[in-house]
């Protein structure tokens, strides 16, 4: 299937730098924008629908690409009107989310859907197997990201690129993730961000269908 170019080029950032800016706070959105060439992309936590679209043209304008997370945005509606807003209006590269039905719709939309998992249990492996059969994302979430050892589990039943985080705090957390086969690890820590070019990985990335 040929890709839509903003999905083309988060995909090439992604074979260049391993590292996602997780943004929480407003502040940290110039920081990421100064380190825009050691970023693949960014993951937008923080905001409301009366900042939101300033905050995403911003990003477009330094050609970074810019995923909402949906249920940590003020504002958003995730029905089929609220995705086609999105979607035509505030312009995001694409979404995250943990709900199927979301992911659904938002690719309806053209935008590029990531969704996210928690890993609990063994019972929550075989729910992440058949929610992907079911809404079929762009792109798999795995959280916490200090049970690396579920990156392997996840890929011996999906091609899906996978990417993690939550709990990293050094360098060696995102090293190990990156060893076990994840394709990204997104990170909250400006630290990570800036020590990227100790965390590349040689294993090679998992194309996007």
């Amino acid at each position: 299937m040929k890709q839509h170019p903003s999905q083309s080029m988060f995909t090439q950032r992604l074979a260049a730098n391993r590292v996602i800016a997780s943004i929480k706070e407003p502040k940290h959105i110039e920081l990421a924008l100064r380190h825009k060439h050691l970023l693949s992309g960014v993951f937008l936590l923080t905001g409301h629908i009366g900042v939101l679209k300033g905050y995403v043209d911003l990003f477009n304008e330094h050609q970074l690409p810019v995923f909402l997370h949906l249920e940590k945005i003020g504002g958003l509606s995730t029905d089929q009107y609220g995705l086609d807003f999105i979607a035509k209006t505030i312009k995001p590269t694409g979404i995250i989310t943990t709900k199927t039905s979301v992911v659904r719709n938002a690719k309806k939309m053209g935008l590029i859907t990531i969704q996210r998992f928690f890993l609990v249990d063994s019972e929550g492996l075989d729910n992440i197997a058949k929610s992907l059969c079911q809404s079929e994302p762009d792109i798999v979430e795995l959280m916490p990201a200090r049970i690396p050892e579920m990156i392997e589990k996840v890929k011996s039943f999906t091609n899906l690129p996978i990417i993690t985080g939550g709990l990293l705090y050094e360098v060696s957390h995102a090293q190990r993730c990156l060893s076990y086969g994840a394709t990204a690890i997104s990170a909250s820590k400006p630290e990570l961000w800036t020590a990227v070019q100790q965390i590349q990985s040689s294993i090679p990335i998992k194309q996007m269908a």
